[in-house]
């Protein structure tokens, strides 16, 4: 199998996009431990194999620092990070003050940044890879998440930076999740009316499962993607349909006009 003999760790592995990247790596073969503060509520299983938890506060290196050196002591080897941690509440810049937006950027930055750190020599022995997950959430404006936007704005160029700075023993790369559908989609979207609404603003017609981006980075972290480092995998189905087009069709103009071109 592609990633045989392989030890992947997954951090926030235990549900939604982590579990969906965790089972991915099972399946291609590799040994997996996912880390959280709190295990999974149910086993992460595939390929007839589980995932190993290990409870983890990212935000406190010297756990982490040790959390990784129990990893190679018991599995012998370190070959991929997925560096998966994260998320925020809606939560408007002028409410609730700065000190909230700081623990954001403290988990959807700062603690892939101590991750890959406390990673790195053990990844450097196996000419190992990073795969940071970002969001198209740090491609473009972020209104009610915007500390959470800039964060992954900025894990994208850290990991750019890692990418040059580790080379050639550690390949850093980015994957660029758009919605995805998880357990928590209804906290954004609504039911299913809702989930299929918003599904339908994206050019292939549904929100990203997990298993889609879990495919995307079992390929960053394989030798498929050898000569792949310092890049961002944009996962996202096509991304969004420009507002420009539906104004131009609600009022009768041609949809295929160029932005910037005039009679």
């Amino acid at each position: 199998m592609e990633l045989d003999g392989r030890v992947a760790v997954v951090t926030g592995g235990t549900r939604g996009v982590g579990a969906g990247i965790a089972r991915a790596f099972l399946g291609a073969g590799a040994r997996v431990v996912v880390c959280a503060r709190r295990p999974p509520d149910e086993p992460i299983a595939a390929a007839g194999r589980n995932a190993e938890f290990s409870a983890l506060d990212l935000r406190m290196p010297t756990a982490v620092d040790e959390f990784f050196t129990e990893v190679v002591a018991a599995c012998g080897r370190l070959d991929v990070l997925v560096n998966n941690a994260g998320g925020t509440p809606y939560r408007p810049l002028a409410q609730g003050g700065a000190a909230r937006h700081a623990r954001v950027v403290e988990l959807n930055l700062l603690a892939p940044l101590t991750a890959s750190v406390a990673a790195y020599e053990h990844l450097r022995a196996s000419r190992g890879s990073i795969v940071m997950v970002g969001s198209v959430s740090g491609t473009r404006p972020s209104p009610g998440t915007a500390a959470y936007g800039a964060a992954k704005a900025g894990l994208e160029n850290l990991a750019r930076s890692m990418a040059v700075e580790w080379a050639p023993e550690v390949r850093v790369n980015t994957l660029v999740p758009g919605m995805v559908r998880t357990e928590l989609s209804h906290l954004h979207y609504g039911d299913e009316a809702g989930l299929a609404a918003v599904g339908s603003t994206v050019p292939l017609g549904r929100l990203a499962e997990p298993a889609d981006i879990g495919e995307a980075a079992v390929f960053l972290a394989s030798p498929r993607a050898s000569y792949v480092s310092g890049a961002s995998l944009l996962v996202h189905g096509g991304g969004e349909r420009p507002a420009f087009l539906a104004a131009a069709n609600a009022n009768n103009q041609p949809a295929e006009a160029v932005e910037g071109e005039t009679a």
